[in-house]
């Protein structure tokens, strides 16, 4: 089974969970997580759901019917008897039996017997062509002070389940390695010792953790999904403390946490304390912060001149109540500064928050009653602002499920940490509604929608005003059980932004609006080859302007050998997009732990090759090559990232050590 699953194509997973993420978002937190339940598949008469959770795509009500079903029906014989729960359908079950397994427990299993296990990862990319900051030897300007080469290391070490240690280090292109400001070598270290089961402790982790409560409008680390193509997938199902072990350097805890379980309650208190990044003027009394930096790049005089410029110290409780179906939770939370913060100036900042001393407390619930998961989380910023979320998901028929979710953040909410349901990323300024239908029109066919209303009452980027916008989507699914699958979706987003045309005095909105629609079909021919093709075209228009347009088309092909030592993939896709409003997105394959999104603009040409060898049981290797190729132009980029010529390609190469 281990061998079978662990090179799954994680494709339909993301593009399921959202259609697009930034081409620098961190997915490893995830396809580590995926990866280990790929080797170590969930026993599905064993969990309690929390594992089932963490994979991400399985909404709360699925799971509760999931947990019914065993209640009602006994053990599970098969794992193929998901078909039959309600709301199962091909697409989510497709997702799900790579993760989870049924089977009676292995004898060794009862021995105790210490099962240590240790894995290394080294990773090594750079991109080839030399850009513009490595040129510039003028100490005046600014430039990269280290060379292009980007390197990573991961250490893991695991003891009977219940004890887990991570350990994260990364230097990021252009920063210096070993010399100037970063003598101990790398930009970033991270660490992090998970124990579960200590005393009535569930679990306490040391280092770095995330915490997600709630629909995390006050507390929610690490990565979060938005919008995408399993549409109740919009309640939040937080998991409580757990390590965090990605390579983005922002929004994590630096302490210590842990969760006590006392019959029907969890009380989680947690300490975190870190240096985070941003603009700090010491030269007055008190210092003040004008921005803080979430990037994680120390590249420049200016980028290192930010890093680690402040400290940042969080505390606080947690409390939830379980009692059957329902879940209340109380969530506090203090963070300070060691400068004081002000706001910026421009007419979007005006609610920023402003000082050195942040409260949060937030109150969230939910209760699955029959057919319907109701949930919610009220918050509040104590120097005066709210925000509040509130849905439902409804089993209507065996084959039709809706989702409703209302969501209002006052402008003057505040939060360090919150990352609530939204069409913006900062919890604050936004009023909405989502709709989401599910239909089951037959056993393998499954059509998603959802609709987003969405108004922001006072100034946001590249809006002056009060603004409003709605998002549309619709997505038709035919699923051949472990054979592939075809689908085409519709997307239509409208919003309004500033317009200053040519003879106008004043500055004004204007409405947009971007239409998409894509054609995929992911097919295995054998147990040998599979194919994925996708062609998406879109059309860009804002009020007063023509009309522009985009496309992309691309063909992957997969292959793997009858042994499973080695397998390969490829791609070559062509876009043509007339601005950036007109980019596109696609999920690509990379190395173990470092896939992620790319973007595709302008016009050209993009090609990767993945190759993946197991040496040994013990070793394995990854190796990647990627180019973009755009026909006619003199440069890429702009900045200190501008490339001379029309070409940009990237080597990786990454090796796994197993014991």
């Amino acid at each position: 089974m281990a061998q079978t699953n662990e090179n799954i194509d994680l494709h339909d997973l993301f593009e399921s969970l959202s259609e697009e993420l930034p081409e620098d978002a961190d997915l490893s937190e995830l396809t580590e997580k995926w990866h280990h339940y790929l080797e170590h598949p969930i026993d599905l008469n064993k969990t309690d759901g929390k594992e089932l959770t963490e994979l991400q795509f399985l909404n709360p009500l699925l799971l509760e019917h999931l947990l019914e079903h065993r209640t009602i029906s006994g053990n599970f014989i098969n794992v193929l008897e998901l078909q039959s729960i309600e709301g199962f359908n091909e697409r989510i079950v497709a997702l799900l039996l790579p993760f989870v397994t049924v089977g009676a427990e292995s004898p060794l299993k009862t021995l105790k017997v210490r099962n240590f296990k240790q894995e290394f990862i080294v990773r090594y990319a750079r991109i080839l062509e030399k850009a513009k900051g490595y040129s510039i030897v003028d100490t005046t300007r600014s430039r990269y002070l280290g060379d292009a080469n980007r390197y990573a290391l991961r250490y893991r070490a695991q003891l009977n389940d219940r004890i887990r240690l991570a350990v994260n280090m990364e230097k990021d292109a252009g920063e210096p390695f070993f010399r100037d400001r970063q003598k101990l070598g790398f930009d970033f270290y991270s660490l992090s010792l998970s124990i579960k089961a200590l005393g009535r402790f569930k679990n306490i982790v040391i280092g770095d953790y995330a915490l997600q409560f709630g629909q995390g409008l006050s507390m929610w680390n690490g990565l979060n999904f938005g919008k995408g193509g399993l549409v109740q997938n919009t309640a939040r199902q937080g998991i409580g403390v757990k390590s965090y072990t990605s390579l983005n350097e922002a929004n994590f805890m630096r302490g210590i946490a842990g969760t006590l379980q006392i019959e029907h309650f969890e009380i989680t208190p947690y300490f975190s304390y870190h240096t985070i990044d941003g603009k700090v003027n010491r030269a007055v009394f008190p210092a003040t912060i004008s921005t803080i930096a979430s990037t994680g790049l120390h590249r420049t005089p200016t980028e290192q001149q930010y890093r680690h410029a402040a400290s940042q110290m969080a505390y606080g409780l947690n409390l939830l109540w379980r009692y059957k179906r329902l879940k209340i939770g109380i969530h506090f939370n203090q963070t300070q500064f060691d400068a004081f913060k002000t706001k910026g100036k421009s007419i979007r900042q005006e609610a920023e928050f402003e000082g050195d001393l942040l409260r949060n407390i937030s109150l969230y619930a939910n209760y699955t009653i029959r057919n319907t998961y109701l949930f919610g989380e009220y918050a509040n910023s104590m120097d005066g602002g709210s925000a509040l979320l509130a849905g439902s998901i409804i089993s209507l028929h065996p084959r039709l499920s809706s989702v409703i979710l209302l969501r209002d953040y006052k402008k003057n909410f505040h939060t360090f940490y919150g990352q609530g349901f939204g069409e913006s990323n900062n919890t604050s300024n936004e009023q909405g509604v989502y709709l989401g239908l599910t239909y089951q029109l037959g056993r393998k066919l499954v059509w998603s929608n959802y609709v987003d209303i969405f108004r922001f009452p006072a100034a946001k980027y590249q809006a002056d005003t009060t603004s409003m916008g709605a998002d549309f989507f619709s997505q038709l699914s035919y699923i051949w059980y472990k054979k592939g699958q075809l689908s085409i979706r519709y997307r239509n987003r409208l919003k309004q932004v500033n317009y200053m045309g040519a003879g106008h005095t004043e500055k004004g909105l204007v409405n947009t609006g971007k239409q998409q629609l894509r054609m995929e079909l992911h097919y295995r021919l054998s147990s040998i080859w599979t194919i994925r093709s996708c062609i998406e075209s879109n059309i860009f228009q804002k009020e007063y302007q023509e009309k522009s347009f985009g496309m992309m088309c691309y063909q992957d092909v997969f292959w793997k050998s009858t042994v499973r030592k080695i397998q390969l993939n490829m791609r070559i896709a062509y876009f043509n997009a007339a601005s950036y409003d007109n980019r596109i997105y696609a999920y690509e394959q990379d190395v173990l732990y470092a896939s992620g999104f790319g973007m595709y603009n302008t016009k050209g040409w993009r090609a990767y090759l993945n190759l993946q060898y197991r040496l040994n049981r013990h070793l394995q290797v990854w190796a990647k090559y990627a180019v973009y190729y755009y026909p006619g132009r003199e440069n890429i980029g702009t900045g200190l990232d501008q490339i001379e010529g029309n070409r940009k390609s990237e080597a990786k190469l990454q090796l796994r050590w197993q014991l």
